[in-house]
């Protein structure tokens, strides 16, 4: 019997099925394009150089607030429990979730449910509807460089690098920290630290 070839994909882009009982960004409350409240959240995950390691990040859009974990893989039942795990105790603050459409995110009723959340997806191949996840991740590559396995890369390092990402002034917040949004505390001098540029 001859063996079933497997199709090829033009650009080289993962095949990616329908994922159960998805609800698409157009179904997206509109105040969460307006970034005018806490508690809207984007995730991603970032792949180390030779598929070695994973970071799940997440990202709050008002704040730009910041979370990671890294894993060895990005199989959806540890990237589910990951983005349950970092959520969790922001749970008050945690409104909305928009993910792409990868497979690792599967398990997204179990989200919604245990963060109490509504849970959306971008719309395929369209990364720029989740463009600050993908500047947040960019800012990361700052700590690990594209190409690097984070197969090695420990919970520490992560959480040094998402410390700084979020005590850092940015330009788009008035010059106020992710940190300082996030959590509404009052507007301090601003000091001598690097500013970074966000969208």
């Amino acid at each position: 019997m001859s063996k079933l070839r497997r199709k090829r994909y033009a650009s080289g882009r993962e095949r990616r099925g329908v994922l159960k009982n998805r609800v698409g960004i157009e179904h997206r409350p509109a105040v969460v394009d307006s970034k005018k409240r806490i508690g809207d959240w984007e995730g991603d995950t970032v792949i180390g150089g030779g598929r070695k390691g994973v970071l799940v990040t997440l990202v709050e859009r008002k704040s730009r607030y910041t979370l990671a974990h890294p894993l060895r893989s990005k199989h959806s039942a540890g990237v589910t429990q990951a983005i349950v795990d970092l959520l969790r105790p922001h749970r008050h603050a945690c409104k909305t979730l928009t993910f792409d459409n990868g497979k690792e995110f599967a398990e997204h009723e179990f989200i919604a449910s245990c963060l109490r959340a509504k849970v959306y997806f971008a719309k395929p191949y369209c990364s720029w509807q989740r463009g600050l996840n993908e500047n947040t991740n960019g800012l990361l590559r700052q700590f690990f460089p594209k190409g690097c396995s984070l197969l090695k890369v420990t919970q520490a390092q992560v959480d040094e690098a998402v410390y700084l990402l979020n005590h850092r002034p940015r330009k788009c917040l008035g010059y106020r920290t992710p940190h300082e949004v996030f959590y509404n505390l009052p507007v301090r001098p601003l000091t001598l630290h690097s500013v970074a540029l966000c969208t």
